[in-house]
């Protein structure tokens, strides 16, 4: 992606173009959350036993959060991101997970039902609803068990609100609608709220 995708491409060109262009860095953020991930993930394993689930993380970037979720398992843990160059950083930083690049809108490489977990970490908010809809859809597809979806919940630090107005992502929306948006594809739903932060991990039941 160039830069003229930034200015005046679609949504997903430009969201391509963002998160190719800060790949380089992006781990070196990553790792700075990754306290922030198993603190949640840990809540997480205590509501919801993950010993033995297998997972995909839908939106991987460099793999932090696949890291802290895959590690209550040894079945098998894959993260995948339309960015090959965020995979790039994800292979070499975590080689007992498997990456591979593909599309979240679209994800033809994996069949019905085929992972217990389907999770997505700071992705969802930055697509608008109808976006957020085919994705939430496509995992839904996937996933035996669950569906679960790390993301804001309550009031978002400044510097974040730079970078999502920097990015044109929907997070204003999404933290007031999501709740009720994965209603409609889940009959059953739960959250957990992430310690000392203003996020929340939305659970779909399948």
């Amino acid at each position: 992606m160039a830069l003229h995708h930034y200015f005046f491409g679609t949504d997903k060109q430009r969201a391509k173009f963002i998160f190719d262009f800060i790949a380089p860095i992006y781990g070196v953020l990553g790792k700075a959350a990754r306290k922030g991930y198993d603190q949640i993930c840990d809540k997480l394993n205590r509501r919801y036993a993950l010993l033995n689930y297998s997972i995909l993380d839908v939106g991987t970037g460099t793999g932090e959060w696949l890291a802290s979720i895959s590690k209550y398992t040894d079945q098998q843990s894959v993260g995948t991101d339309f960015s090959a160059k965020m995979i790039k950083q994800a292979r070499a930083a975590f080689p007992d997970n498997e990456f591979v690049v593909n599309d979240a809108e679209a994800l033809t490489k994996f069949d019905d039902n085929s992972f217990d977990i389907v999770t997505a970490s700071y992705v969802l908010h930055g697509m608008k609803n109808y976006d957020r809809a085919i994705v939430l859809k496509e995992m839904k597809r996937i996933a035996k068990k669950f569906v679960m979806i790390h993301d804001f919940e309550a009031d978002t630090p400044t510097v974040v609100k730079v970078l999502e107005f920097l990015e044109r992502s929907d997070y204003v929306n999404f933290k007031k609608n999501f709740k009720e948006e994965i209603k409609i594809l889940f009959s059953e739903t739960d959250i957990v709220k992430c310690p000392r932060t203003a996020n929340a991990i939305y659970i779909g039941i399948v």
